[in-house]
């Protein structure tokens, strides 16, 4: 009898132990890894230059708190600065933290309440991020919400247009949508509201949690569009698996989070900032994001040849190794016959199968992978 709330429904997988894109159970049983810790573990499991930059630092300090100087958190930003529109970054330890720092700066900086999301958008589970979150099923049962979001049609410039206007303090948005059933955002689209975003002086906020650190084949998802938010949120492959996150913004935001305005016990502590570091450093090589594009490319391509004659698939749609393959009835009985024979996949809805491996996965692994998921489509 588990002593933990069943806020869970746990697969009858228990982990032993992972390396790179391998996963072995309590049994000896080893999977092939495609779901990443959702889409956290960008560099596979136990990745060599993360464990050993955690190794290192677990023996000087751990934790301080932000009254004092970390130097490794000013490398951190400086990276994640580099490489993305912003000029400033707070650290936090989570999705959700970030999503909800992005709120309450956007609100700050605009003297603003009014935020735009998007229908099956997901920004988190806290209070905050789960009123940005375009989810019926995610409110049920927790009584009212923030006030003053409001839920557009995803890919739809027109509602947007309908709906922007200068009492707007933000708009946010996923350039994919991820566990809203991986749905990639029209040029046009994304472009459009970055437009309206400027005309109307409304803070553009890009939630890259799922599709940032390379998981897209560019440092950020919103790099494919040619856009500049004024926010960007980011963690799950922030830290390949270690706790961390955090938002970076624009300079003209700076003011807006001056001392007491918001705070982080835990965010940007030393072994957060270890992993982070090491982890950005990999992933952000031109060469290695580069791969994820051909390797992304490779898989879809794959997928597309194989299940080309399975009456029930829909779409395969993705970017990178963010992919989504659509059936035309649900896929969580395939998830467990998958599983039974040593692949672990994700649904993103109850119709989609959403693959996300390790940005190290070979070619040959994901051969594997799509001949395993043939067969189960053979049996539907």
């Amino acid at each position: 009898m588990s002593v933990l709330f069943p806020t869970y429904a746990r697969w009858e997988v228990a982990v032993k132990e992972g390396k790179g894109t391998t996963i072995i159970d309590v049994n000896g049983k080893s999977y092939l890894d495609f779901t990443s810790g959702i889409a956290v573990c960008n560099l596979g499991h136990c990745h060599e230059k993360v464990n050993q930059a955690l190794k290192d630092q677990v023996d000087k300090v751990w934790h301080v708190s932000n009254l004092f100087q970390i130097e490794a958190q000013e490398r951190v930003a400086s990276i994640l600065t580099e490489y993305s529109s912003g000029e400033y970054v707070f650290f936090c330890n989570s999705g959700a933290e970030a999503n909800e720092a992005a709120i309450k700066l956007a609100r700050k900086h605009t003297g603003k309440y009014k935020i735009l999301s998007f229908q099956q958008s997901f920004h988190g589970r806290t209070l905050g991020s789960m009123s940005a979150t375009g989810q019926d099923k995610v409110h049920q049962g927790f009584g009212p919400l923030l006030q003053d979001f409001k839920y557009l049609p995803y890919n739809d410039l027109d509602a947007v247009k309908d709906a922007i206007t200068d009492e707007i303090a933000a708009v946010m948005i996923e350039v994919i949508q991820g566990e809203g059933g991986v749905r990639i955002g029209n040029e046009d689209f994304i472009k459009g509201v970055a437009s309206l975003c400027e005309e109307h002086g409304v803070l553009l906020i890009v939630d890259e949690v799922q599709t940032g650190i390379g998981r897209t084949g560019k440092p950020f998802g919103y790099q494919h569009y040619g856009i500049s938010p004024d926010i960007i949120c980011v963690a799950k492959g922030l830290g390949n698996g270690f706790p961390v996150g955090g938002i970076i913004g624009k300079g003209h935001l700076k003011e807006a989070f001056s001392p007491g305005s918001h705070g982080s016990t835990f965010g940007g502590n030393f072994l957060a900032m270890a992993a982070a570091e090491a982890t950005i450093n990999e992933i952000f090589n031109p060469t290695f994001l580069a791969e994820v594009e051909e390797k992304g490319n490779y898989f879809k391509d794959l997928l597309a040849e194989k299940l080309k004659n399975v009456p029930s698939v829909q779409s395969i749609q993705g970017k990178g190794l963010m992919i989504g393959v659509t059936f035309d009835q649900e896929v969580a009985p395939m998830l467990k016959d998958l599983r039974d024979n040593g692949l672990l996949a994700l649904v993103a809805g109850p119709n989609v199968l959403r693959l996300v491996p390790p940005l190290i996965v070979t070619k040959e692994e994901i051969e594997k992978a799509v001949e395993l998921i043939v067969e189960q489509c053979e049996k539907l």
